[in-house]
């Protein structure tokens, strides 16, 4: 097996930029023949280039400076780097930086030599902008236009799908003649080109899968109501505020190319699903991570569709599970007379009925499941056979608000006075009231566009977001010897099949009519016979199965949790080892679960720490091993131990712990071989690895030294060293996800830690990275506090061991672009050791055959984990969306948030391959085209001003509040590990909390109110307005509380009301507020209590605990503050309405 596994997706070699960002394939990548666009030649490809008259350079917002596509090369074989491409003298440059996307198959013919726009620096009056000097092309006389992947024209070439039913047109690039495979043209990463990188194609002619024999009884517990059970089995609950995901789907990779593999491609996935393979509980190397299978949730070579077990498993994490909630139904399937114990519901937390915060609210109203049964009949269409009067709804009909035209230049108070709540589909009402829900699963575009060529016109991305193991608080459980299963596609069978009578069904992705297993026929719920349309597994979108033995490769992992340490001085200075060892004593038994549970504790400074922790010694026994250039385990059976049978030994040591090491003059810190020996630690059994660093590792390998230049920190230049300066951490992190290890990463530092190269530890090990800048335990007890309430959090929130996702859609469609912690062990598949409730994942989709015939498409997710108490779950999530083929009802159908959120992942890739400023201008033109795209194709009568439709309104402010963001600015001082961070929240966060980093909310608190408040257990939540983020809005008398997710300012104005100051901060006058307060006083008054009700209300709505700084007009943090208002000028960035002047002046070319 090629060694080249880790590049693409999963990174690029030494020297070179990693993203976890363009997933390509190797064919995806070979040089086409000019003018072959595989089936849609016709089509000409978006030039993002068009319409854009040059002017002259000039200093801008946006710098011009040639940008440098690199290919990504293999971790261990770096291909040829590509270096920026020179242009003939005399002839024009084109400029137009693409945000993120796979590069083009087909160099395309024409494209006008307008260059692209860059914003003006802030003036009084705008400039015109100014262009830059650089060109994508090897050939500017001939230049090239490249479309965004969104925009993609082309399907994959032949050979890249076994599956394909297309016969591609024209020839196929050479995947035999080394030469021809080697030659890779020039692309971008990001994307605007011509053609996503080959996709992962979904069809029907792919392998049977296992089938299963009817056996066993299911029972099935509905959401709130707990009858009896038939049969004495354990309760069947989750843990409370955790929500389950489903498994991983299977696919068919596309077979691999007989070339030789080429540095910028994924090698050749194995054939998924032709065996059961190692992609779960797997121990192989990931030097080899395409040689397995792959999914094991293909199992057993039986026939059929699904597979038959002699057991179920009858518990379920029930440790934190309360009541059942009667909150609203998942859905009811009928009348359920008594449950039998098979099914239940997992109970929801204690607010998990609680009204959600405006930012969170994202799923509530449309997508509330209704209780009326849907009962799809037994015979007759289903949803891919709907009438075609479904394709032909107009959603102008349905939701005239969306295409409301609004002049953004005259209406300025845009933004809601609550929550934007997502579109919702235009679906017939029974199948919208069964979707999928927002939250966790979906779409930029609600309504998805016939063809590639109508996508290219409305030039908006299309692309998932998901939240896949989020805390639900209504989960159907169901326990079955029976995973009913396509026999081709392996989709899992969901609410959107159609029952042809009651023997068959037909995959909603691929077409194929399957047979209903025998033990289908029955439904636990109502006990009746005959109904395989009313069971749980069709009436419910997500759900998640209790896995059958078939789909382990050895024994469920138990939990294991392995804590590292940084003891050096600095470590100690900081004070956070006392905070880790008193929360782990306080949370010891609430750790995440079962009588096999392990922990283990290393500790480091120049030399590693082990702790013999073995049952019957009187006191833990430190081993120190000082050799670190060939690290080795003392005692290797005695590290990691059972914490129920050692746990007065581990409460020893963690007590002990503080005061080892106070006063230790160590100020070296070898993180790069604690890190080994961890991971040999951990090799055998797999689970998870906490750790803590406070600088930069200067010992042995994986050392360290600093690249920041604190001079640059506000240049408007581009930013340098955002790409790891080592690919140790990389590399030892696909050592880890090949043997089910998942790293986390908690910084604690108040100087430079190079969090670019160490993230990478926990990126591609599907971890999770926490930083706490200026950390210390006297100086900053607001950061204290915030790390004490994060700790409890991710100590006791619901863990999952050794997963993998993969992510099928309908025939049709295809996936080609991650973006997440993971890594890519085929084609589809992702390797998540650990999976969390608080991760979030994105991927880009394009259009690779037209969906002429089709009313609607689905996607479906499936996440298959072991849960803490040892069970194999699967978790599906499945969302119908309809297909249409005007260009009025894909932007009536535009998910603005979701748009944003997954522009910014893809602006996250392309700051790190290419540059920063060419990921700003492509963020810029993303909303330039789609409101160009709308006035030219969408509007029918031309009118002056900047017209957007009402469902686009916001656009142009989210992307200048990404320009804003930490992440992607210039002109103001961010320290380099600061912006690293934020690029990794914006990768890594589920979009409700991503976009509070993007987009904060401004709210009036000195005059609270009852009017319009919420009524939560027994408390009243004060409801005030949403304001727009600009100091028009402040006001000198008044009190202003701003949300932006990890932290709350509450400014203070100089002449606030005293009745505020009194009966709220507990001070007498302005003059007395403390500089540092970050705690509210628990008073006994009216505006006391609502205050603190809704600060905590908004605390509530997520799971981190976001840190409240109260300031005043001379606090150092008022320039935090002010830096959010994103609609103000300042000395380097334009104003929203400059903004707005700026684009208006693009569109109107």
């Amino acid at each position: 097996m090629s060694t080249a596994g880790f590049n693409s997706q999963n990174g690029t070699g030494a020297g070179q930029a990693y993203t976890n960002g363009p997933s390509q394939n190797p064919v995806a990548l070979q040089q086409q023949q000019p003018g072959v666009n595989y089936g849609m030649a016709h089509q000409p490809p978006y030039n993002p280039m068009q319409a854009k008259a040059p002017v002259s350079q000039g200093p801008g917002l946006y710098p011009s400076e040639p940008y440098q596509p690199v290919p990504p090369a293999s971790c261990y074989q770096p291909g040829p780097q590509l270096s920026s491409y020179s242009a003939v003298p005399g002839q024009p440059l084109l400029t137009r930086p693409p945000i993120g996307g796979p590069p083009s198959h087909t160099p395309p013919q024409s494209a006008s030599p307008s260059p692209g726009p860059r914003l003006p620096p802030a003036q009084a009056t705008l400039p015109p902008p100014t262009v830059s000097s650089s060109s994508y092309y090897s050939n500017p006389q001939q230049p090239l236009p490249m479309a965004p992947t969104w925009y993609s024209t082309a399907p994959p070439p032949a050979g890249l799908s076994a599956s394909s039913s297309t016969p591609p047109h024209g020839p196929v690039a050479n995947h035999v003649n080394p030469a021809a495979s080697s030659a890779a043209s020039p692309q971008s990463l990001l994307a605007y080109s011509s053609t996503p990188p080959a996709p992962v194609s979904h069809s029907a002619t792919q392998p049977l899968g296992p089938g299963m024999p009817p056996t066993s009884l299911h029972g099935y517990s509905q959401p709130g109501s707990a009858p009896p059970p038939m049969n004495a089995m354990a309760s069947h609950t989750y843990q409370p505020g955790r929500a389950p995901y489903g498994p991983p789907p299977v696919m068919k990779p596309t077979p691999p190319p007989t070339g030789p593999p080429m540095g910028s491609a994924t090698p050749p996935p194995p054939k998924a699903d032709t065996h059961c393979g190692g992609a779960l509980n797997n121990t192989q190397s990931p030097t080899e991570p395409d040689c397995q299978e792959g999914d094991i949730e293909c199992p057993g070579p039986m026939a059929g569709n699904g597979p038959q077990v002699s057991h179920n498993y009858n518990h379920v994490d029930s440790k934190m599970a309360g009541p059942p909630q009667h909150g609203p139904p998942a859905r009811h399937l009928g009348h359920y007379p008594s449950l039998p114990p098979g099914y239940q519901n997992t109970s929801a937390p204690p607010n998990a009925t609680a009204p959600l915060h405006p930012a969170m609210l994202t799923t509530a109203q449309p997508y509330t499941q209704a209780p009326q049964p849907y009962q799809q009949p037994s015979s007759g269409p289903g949803p891919s056979q709907l009438s075609p009067s479904l394709a032909a709804m107009s959603l102008q009909s349905s939701t005239p608000e969306a295409l409301r035209v609004v002049n953004l230049l005259q209406e300025r108070n845009l933004l809601p006075p609550s929550s934007i709540p997502p579109p919702t589909p235009c679906l017939p009402q029974d199948l919208q009231k069964i979707n999928c829900n927002p939250e966790v699963f979906r779409s930029t575009l609600t309504s998805i566009p016939q063809t590639q060529s109508l996508l290219n016109k409305a030039k908006m991305p299309l692309g998932l977001l998901l939240h896949p193991f989020k805390d639900l608080s209504q989960l159907p459980v169901v326990t079955s010897s029976t995973i009913v299963r396509c026999r081709s596609c392996r989709t899992y069978i969901n609410p959107f099949v159609s029952f042809l009578d009651q023997r068959r069904w037909k995959c909603n992705l691929c077409y194929r009519v399957n047979d209903v297993p025998e033990e289908f026929m029955y439904n636990p719920v109502s006990r009746s016979y005959g109904e395989p349309h009313k069971r749980p597994e069709v009436q419910n979108a997500t759900i998640e199965f209790i896995a059958p033995s078939e789909y382990m490769l050895r024994p469920p992992q138990p939990a294991v949790y392995l804590f590292v340490l940084d003891v050096s001085h600095n470590a100690v200075e900081t004070g956070y080892l006392n905070v880790v060892c008193q929360s782990l004593l306080d949370n010891i038994n609430a750790l995440p679960g079962d009588s096999r549970t392990k922990v283990g504790f290393i500790t480091f400074d120049s030399t590693i720490h082990f702790y013999n922790l073995q049952e019957g010694l009187s006191q833990p026994q430190m081993l120190i091993v000082s050799d670190i250039e060939d690290i080795f385990l003392p005692t290797p059976d005695s590290l990691l131990v059972n914490l129920n049978e050692c746990k007065e030994l581990v409460q020893d040591l963690l007590k002990s712990l503080p005061h080892l090491f106070e006063k230790t003059m160590e100020t070296q810190s070898a993180l790069g071989p604690a890190l080994q020996a961890a991971f040999k630690l951990l090799s055998p059994t797999g689970g998870r690895m906490s750790v803590f660093q406070t600088q930069l590792p200067n010992l042995g390998v994986g050392a360290l030294k600093s690249r920041e230049d604190p001079n640059q920190r506000a240049s408007a230049k581009d930013i340098q060293h955002l790409s790891p300066a080592t690919d140790f951490y990389k590399k030892l992190a696909l050592d880890c996800s090949g043997q089910q290890v998942a790293v986390d990463l908690f910084l604690l530092s108040a100087q430079y830690c190079d969090l670019a190269s160490l993230g990478c530890i926990s990126r591609y090990s599907a971890g999770s990275v926490h930083y706490y800048p200026s950390y210390h335990h006297q100086h900053n007890p607001a950061q204290v506090e915030h790390f004490q309430k994060d700790l409890k959090r991710y100590l006791t929130r619901k863990i999952g061991f050794e997963a993998v996702m993969r992510i099928r859609c309908t025939k049709g469609l295809s996936i080609h672009t991650f973006h997440g912690n993971f890594f890519v062990r085929s084609t589809d598949l992702l390797s998540l050791p650990n999976v969390n409730p608080d991760a979030g994942f994105a991927v880009q989709m394009s259009i690779e055959e037209n969906l002429d015939d089709m009313q609607v498409v689905s996607f479906q997710a499936a996440l298959l984990y072991t849960s803490s108490k040892g069970e194999r779950r699967i978790r599906v999530h499945t969302l119908c969306l309809p297909v249409v083929n005007s260009l009025s009802d894909i932007f009536a159908g535009a998910d603005i948030q979701a748009m944003t959120g997954l522009l910014a992942c893809m602006a996250v890739d392309r700051s790190v391959t290419a540059s920063l400023s060419d990921a700003r201008d492509a963020m810029t033109n993303a909303a330039i085209d789609s409101l160009a795209s709308f006035r030219q194709s969408v509007l029918t009568i031309q009118q002056p001003g900047l017209l957007a439709p009402a469902c686009l309104r916001l656009f142009p402010l989210y992307i200048l509040a990404l320009l804003k963001q930490k992440a992607f600015r210039t002109g103001t001082s961010t320290r380099l590990d600061d912006r690293v961070f934020a690029m990794c929240q914006l990768k890594y966060q589920p979009l409700t909390y991503a976009m509070l980093m993007i987009h904060p909310i401004l709210y009036r608190v000195d005059d609270l109110t009852d009017e319009g408040a919420l009524n939560i257990n027994e408390r009243t939540i004060p409801q005030p307005r949403v304001l727009q983020l600009s100091v028009e809005k402040l006001s000198r008398e008044g009190a202003f509380l701003m949300d932006t997710g990890m932290v709350m300012y509450l400014w203070i104005g100089r002449n606030c009301n005293p009745n505020f100051l009194t009966q709220v901060l507990g001070v007498p006058n302005y003059a007395a507020i403390p500089e540092n307060l970050y705690l509210l006083p628990e008073l006994d008054t009216a505006e006391s209590q609502r205050t603190r009700a809704f600060i905590g209300w908004l605390r509530d709505q997520r799971p981190f605990f976001p840190t409240l700084h109260v300031i005043r007009d001379e606090s150092q943090l008022k320039a935090s503050f002010m830096q959010n208002m994103i609609e103000d000028r300042t000395e380097s960035a334009l104003s929203y309405y400059e903004f707005l002047l700026h684009i208006q002046q693009q569109v109107s070319k």
